[in-house]
This record gives C-alpha cells, structure tokens and sequence, in this order.
C-alpha cells in the first residue's frame, strides 16, 4: 500500500501545519531532528530513520552525533539541553514501559532548559513523528524510497 497521505492527500496539509507549529516554538532545528530520529529509532521505522538522518544532516547534526543518538546517554556529543529532549522523546514514545510514563523528573529537567511553547514543539515533534513512525511501518514504506 502507498502511504496512507498519499491515499488520502487531504491529511497531508494538516500534517505540514504541524511541522510549521513544531519548528515555530522556538527549539533548535538540531535538536528537533535529532527527537526525531530518536523517536524512529525507538519505534523501528526505517523509512523515518533514513529520512531522518538525511533531515538531520541538512539541519546541521555532525556524523557523530547521527551515529550516536541511539546511545546518547553514553554518547558525549550532546548537550544537556539535548539530553533532556532526548529523555522526554523517549518517555513520550514508550508510555505503556511503566505506569508514570513521563515521570516528573523527566519534565522538570526537560522544563529547566525549555519553556512551555518549546515544551509544547518538543512533545508535538514527538506525536507527529509518532504518527508517521505508524504510517509507514504499517504500510511497509521502504527506506529511501521517497528520494
């Protein structure tokens, strides 16, 4: 099957609004494609994973850091900002792995770098990378082939 944006094109502009709001709230594109990334990783999608590591090398991410983020706790080539975006991605993305999901000390170290509207883009990159993680492991999208 096609991916389901493309069966039904009129998800499509909705979806785009949402980047726009995502990449509106004030967080570094960086880290936005590294939760990305993350995120893909996390849920094994590998057209996401393809697309986003190409994503994050046109914002800006070194080869290091792409190579790495699956290991980012262990890793030292992120900040800490960027590790408390990382942990509330995964937190976010793993909800059903205990029963505080996104624990308070997740957020309260995520809001000591963060203010609410950048919360609020980080937790959206989440649930729009969530989404299409869904989309195109369901339907088997094959990494690479949207160019």
């Amino acid at each position: 099957m096609q991916n389901p944006v493309a069966v039904l094109p009129a998800a499509q502009r909705p979806i785009q609004e949402l980047f726009k709001a995502v990449h509106s709230g004030g967080v570094d594109a960086e880290t936005l494609e590294l939760v990305h990334l993350r995120v893909s990783q996390i849920n094994g999608c590998a057209a996401c994973v393809d697309a986003g590591s190409k994503t994050a090398r046109k914002a800006g991410v070194s080869d290091e850091r792409l190579a790495t983020v699956v290991a980012w706790r262990e890793a030292p080539y992120f900040t800490p900002e960027e590790r408390a975006a990382l942990e509330l991605a995964e937190a976010a993305t793993r909800l059903a792995d205990r029963p505080d999901a996104v624990s308070d000390e997740v957020w309260d170290t995520a809001a000591t770098y963060y203010d609410e509207k950048q919360l609020a883009a980080i937790i959206l990159m989440v649930g729009v990378t969530n989404l299409f993680n869904r989309l195109n492991a369901t339907t088997r999208q094959i990494a690479g082939a949207w160019g």
